[in-house]
């Protein structure tokens, strides 16, 4: 019975079906409320207000012709996309997504789970890098060079606004700390300033606007993905909107207070607090204009940095005082 239990996890819920699933939905869910904030309709016709039109878009990729440049590293430009997808799926696996107690932990769950999962979700960067740097055009070169430039400026407020909670809950593992404020609401407002630099980080990290300088279209055609098509296209796609997911999944774990009940409760809140996240991440998509890769690390570095620094102060002053 374990085994099967075990097996549902990790392909059904919340394992590769579901993440597949509601990728495609938070996909749509992000270009409707972008299209709306712009006095736009967004997706409408495939299916009921269009919500299959992430999934057409997937598969009419799958369908067209992949195209591999005569140049390029052929085994690591065809590779990559898998590598990168397994990664950003593997993440998922450590996210508690239901309330899971010391005595019936998640399948994949230990101490310094919270490590890995940032660890895993700064490994798509590099895959980024690889896939510009494999397929030799100089736009994907250029984009490749942005990813890791951008990589030094957001990485480090990110990973000190996400560990703030973790030293205020004294843990190092997602479900406990999502336990922990469960059991204290009120210190939820404490990480307020976190959860913002966090929000701001993590746009940068999918490399959404004003931090989608890799793949500028005006500037650089597309990027990183400028010689990708077919297939390849259609997978880097989706682990996109998996990376989203996890990264959304996360923040809500660690600044929200977790998933609390069972497995169809704790599905409703993971659905809720990962769409009030990225309704956050919609709305500065649509608000604000595409900036340097130079102002990105001087904004993360100047700005980000001090306050993820002070937000860590905080949080250690109020530990000391609960204690």
């Amino acid at each position: 019975m374990a085994t099967v239990n075990t097996l549902i996890y990790l392909i059904i819920y919340p394992g590769l079906l579901f993440l597949f699933l509601y990728s495609t939905f938070v996909e749509w869910y992000d270009r409707k409320l972008y299209a709306r904030f712009q006095n736009r309709m967004g997706p409408t016709h495939t299916g009921k207000f269009g919500l299959l039109q992430p999934i057409a878009d997937f598969f009419k990729l799958m369908a067209k012709e992949d195209i591999v440049p005569e140049r390029a590293d052929r085994k690591m430009f065809s590779a990559l996309p898998a590598f990168g997808l397994a990664i950003v799926f593997t993440a998922m696996l450590l996210i508690p997504v239901w309330n899971y107690s010391l005595d019936r932990p998640s399948v994949i769950s230990f101490s310094g789970d919270i490590i890995v999962v940032l660890y895993l979700l700064s490994l798509p960067t590099f895959i980024f890098f690889l896939a510009g740097w494999s397929s030799t055009n100089l736009f994907s070169i250029v984009g490749g060079a942005r990813v890791l430039t951008m990589l030094f400026g957001y990485e480090v407020p990110l990973f000190l606004a996400v560990l703030s909670p973790a030293v205020l809950a004294n843990s190092w593992r997602l479900a406990e700390i999502a336990a922990f404020y469960r059991q204290h609401p009120a210190l939820i407002p404490v990480n307020l300033l976190g959860f913002v630099i966090a929000l701001i980080c993590v746009q940068a990290k999918l490399e959404r606007t004003p931090f989608d300088i890799p793949h500028a279209e005006t500037e650089i055609v597309g990027g990183t993905f400028t010689e990708y098509s077919g297939k390849k296209l259609a997978i880097f796609r989706l682990m996109m909107d998996a990376e989203m997911v996890v990264a959304a999944g996360l923040l809500a774990t660690v600044f929200l207070g977790g998933f609390p009940g069972g497995p169809l409760l704790g599905l409703i809140n993971f659905i809720v607090k990962t769409l009030f996240v990225i309704f956050f991440l919609a709305l500065i998509r649509a608000t604000t204009s595409r900036i340097r890769v130079d102002q990105v690390v001087t904004f993360s570095w100047k700005y980000l940095a001090p306050l993820a620094v002070l937000q860590l102060l905080i949080t250690i002053l109020v530990k000391g005082l609960i204690s």
